[in-house]
Formats: structure tokens, sequence, C-alpha cells
């Protein structure tokens, strides 16, 4: 099983034992917000959980699709993600649940991820893609060294209106100078 450790987290492949909770993390209202009603049915974190542990025994890994456990009480807290694509290239995301927001612990997690990314794996660019009024994640992306590098005018359409796509982005070259 893979693993990387922080000082509070543990960062481990996804297990059958967290669906209920990934699901439950899912059905928050303040979760939902920025994404499509059909994105958040709880069927659908189920077969991501199933998805999610499939992808790990991939040869070679293709996603780091990682349990967050907090340490202190050993319970599954949220996931954060590190999708491999062509060119050297990956997409970071994660989700986190509302009691666990606010103490850095997902900056934790996603800087624990990126350096591996970068380190262990030869990424060269690292993105994420984020709906613009998620100011939480755009901080978020913007505290590991990421630049906004487009938005999407109007891009993706859910909840009876339009939203703007912001894409961030950071070179190896520069998390080395960041981090």
């Amino acid at each position: 099983m893979f693993k990387l450790d922080t000082p509070r987290l543990l960062l481990r492949d996804m297990q059958f034992d967290d669906e209920a909770s990934f699901v439950a993390i899912s059905q928050n209202d303040k979760y939902q917000r920025f994404y499509n009603e059909d994105d958040c049915d709880p069927d659908k974190y189920r077969q991501l959980t199933k998805l999610f542990i499939n992808q790990s025994h991939e040869v070679p890994r293709k996603a780091f699709q990682l349990a967050i456990e907090h340490k202190s009480s050993g319970k599954f807290i949220g996931t954060v993600c590190l999708r491999l694509e062509s060119d050297h290239q990956a997409s970071i995301g994660c989700g986190v649940s509302r009691l666990y927001q606010g103490k850095g612990l997902t900056r934790e997690a996603a800087k624990a991820l990126v350096s591996f990314g970068f380190a262990e794996l030869g990424i060269h660019r690292l993105y994420a893609e984020t709906i613009r009024e998620n100011v939480a994640a755009v901080r978020l992306c913007q505290s590991l060294g990421m630049r906004q590098e487009a938005i999407f005018r109007e891009h993706r359409f859910f909840k009876g209106q339009w939203w703007d796509t912001v894409v961030l982005a950071i070179l190896r070259s520069e998390w080395s100078q960041f981090h």
C-alpha cells in the first residue's frame, strides 16, 4: 500500500472502509456548492471509491487518489489526488471534511503529494482547475506557489448558472525555488 507521512497526516491508498466517510463528506451542503448535482450523488462516490482502489493497483500507476487520515484520531478526513498525464504533466485535486478545514491540513496533504510528484515521479508541470468562486481552493493553490494561467469564462453550467473555471499551475523549477 502506498503511504506518505506528514507531521499530522497519513496519506494512503483508499480502502473500502473509507467509503462511508467519503460519501458523507460529499453530502455536505458547503461541499456541494461548487459541484453539479449529479456529481454529488452518493452512488457516484461509492463508484469512485471502487475506482480509486482499482487505480492503486495499476502498473504503471497513473493516479494517486489518496485518503487523508488524521494521525491523532485515525479518521478518514478527505482525499488528495495526483493524476498523471502525458508529457510529464499532472493535475491535483483535494476535498476535506468541513470539520477539518481551516487548520492547514489540506495544504499539508497537498504539499506532501506535490513534493512527491516533482521529486519521485518526474513531473514537469502541475496544474489544478477549480470554479473561480471556490476561493479556498484558489488560495490553497496559491499557497503552494501555483499561479493563475487561465480563466475560462462561463465554462460550466450547473445550479442554474454559468461558472468560470480557473486554471493554476506550477513548474518543477518553480517548486524547488518556492519550497
